[in-house]
């Protein structure tokens, strides 16, 4: 089932082994011209355009965009007891997890009188996405408000499409387990929006004509400054269009798994990994990477057999048959190493013998799941990590959600007459290098008044 790239014998760079691996395609670039006029669109006419947008792409007019109160308490008390429980767990995981990111205020003294103080503040107003396509991701709202609430994030609202599928008393609301968990999390802000135009409607803000008047005026959706979050290449390219305008995490991509395994790995684990990535999206990627040609051929046998027997068939073959999955097979761990460092794949799994040694060798990874019984699906729900990673070989410059995340570092500069005076001299110097002599003046105005212009 599983096509083969076999590199045994070869000595390729980085660039020939990344052209050369299983990728998805995702033209981000394509879609922003579906895209542009739907932002334009939520930035001219606000609610009437969301609305319009939901009729045409989720089937559904919301009655409100806001999600009411009482709808997000009645999501959460028709929450079966076990589901409620595992999201409970999820949750009390991430956060012992993310409260160990916290950042705490640095000074450093570079001169007598002279410090640097670096100051970590929260960004103010954060929109969270959370998908809503073929499955349903209340561990996404988990990822998301988690890490943004440990920060000391003020305003969070979180997005999700709304659904024409739901209960009665919950139609053209989000899904009610998606309800339920931001009930748990406290988050009160909740509004049915998807894809590209809840991404404008953070970005731009909006009146929201659907929820009652408050003090004769209808309610704001205030702008937000981030946008976190992974959608479909949709949301990935409002995302890239409104950069700057707010700040993103990242531009997901179809989500990724690599297993770098040798000749002790079980297949039937590996072919389950593989296979539950696939589940996701018929464009998810599954790849194995091993020297051992027997395990490649195992593995095969067992994801034939787990692909029929499973709920989403369909999907999980068009997946493990497209050109994003594969078998790459390499002539020992030191080339597979250096295959999953080009790859650079959302999720890692290193299932080998003395896997902690061959995974502290990984430098390119959003998440690596080390060992047999550490399986991506783990990570995905109460691992205590965070499941928003880097997609589409990004692993190679940027990490994963965290309180990182959410947080802005701000250096704060304290120098007294004396130290200013002491390194006055360099700073001249460097702004006479630059050829920027009112930079130098700037200080000798303050260290040697009477040499200064007049």
């Amino acid at each position: 089932m599983l096509s083969t790239t076999d590199l045994r014998g070869t000595a390729l760079s980085v660039a020939e082994l990344r052209a050369a691996l299983p990728r998805a395609e995702y033209d981000v670039e394509a879609a922003l011209g579906a895209v542009a006029p739907i932002v334009a669109d939520v930035q001219d006419r606000g609610a009437a355009a969301l609305l319009d947008c939901a009729e045409r792409f989720d089937g559904v007019r919301p009655e409100r965009l806001r999600v009411p109160a009482d709808v997000l308490t009645a999501a959460l008390e028709m929450l079966d007891p076990d589901v409620r429980r595992a999201l409970e767990v999820s949750i009390e995981r991430a956060r012992a997890v993310h409260a160990d990111q916290v950042r705490t205020d640095t000074t450093t003294q570079v001169a007598p009188g002279g410090t640097v103080t670096e100051r970590w503040v929260s960004v103010e107003r954060v929109g969270l996405y959370v998908p809503g396509g073929l499955a349903v991701y209340p561990s996404s709202v988990v990822m998301n408000v988690v890490p943004a609430q440990i920060a000391g994030v003020g305003s969070l609202a979180v997005a999700s499409p709304p659904q024409r599928d739901n209960p009665d008393a919950l139609t053209g609301y989000p899904h009610p387990t998606i309800l339920a968990a931001c009930a748990l999390l406290g988050v009160d802000e909740v509004y049915a929006m998807g894809g590209a135009q809840a991404i404008a409607a953070f970005a731009h803000g909006f009146t929201d004509t659907t929820a009652p008047t408050e003090g004769g005026a209808h309610p704001r959706c205030e702008p937000v400054s981030l946008v976190t979050g992974p959608g479909n290449v949709y949301v990935a390219a409002a995302k890239r269009m409104l950069k700057g305008l707010i700040g993103i995490d990242s531009e997901a991509g179809p989500t990724e798994i690599a297993v770098l395994a040798d000749a002790t790995a079980d297949p039937d684990h590996v072919a389950a990994d593989l296979v539950s990535q696939a589940e996701h999206d018929p464009l998810a990627a599954s790849v194995l990477v091993t020297d051992s040609p027997e395990l490649a051929d195992a593995v095969d046998a067992a994801v034939a057999r787990r692909a029929d027997a499973t709920k989403h068939r369909e999907r999980v073959r068009t997946a493990l048959t497209g050109k994003q999955s594969g078998t790459v097979l390499v002539d020992d761990l030191d080339a597979g190493l250096a295959v999953v460092d080009a790859y650079a794949a959302e999720h890692l799994e290193v299932i080998t013998a003395d896997a902690d040694t061959v995974a502290a060798r990984v430098r390119n990874a959003g998440a690596v799941f080390v060992g047999p019984y550490s399986p991506v699906s783990l990570g995905d729900y109460a691992a205590g990590s965070n499941h928003v990673l880097p997609t589409g070989g990004c692993a190679c410059h940027s990490s994963g959600l965290s309180v990182q995340s959410f947080l802005r570092g701000i250096h704060v500069i304290r120098y007294d007459e004396a130290a200013l005076a002491e390194v006055a001299p360099h700073v001249v110097t460097l702004a006479e290098a630059e050829d920027l002599p009112a930079h130098g003046e700037a200080v000798t105005a303050r260290t040697d008044p009477q040499g200064a212009p007049r």
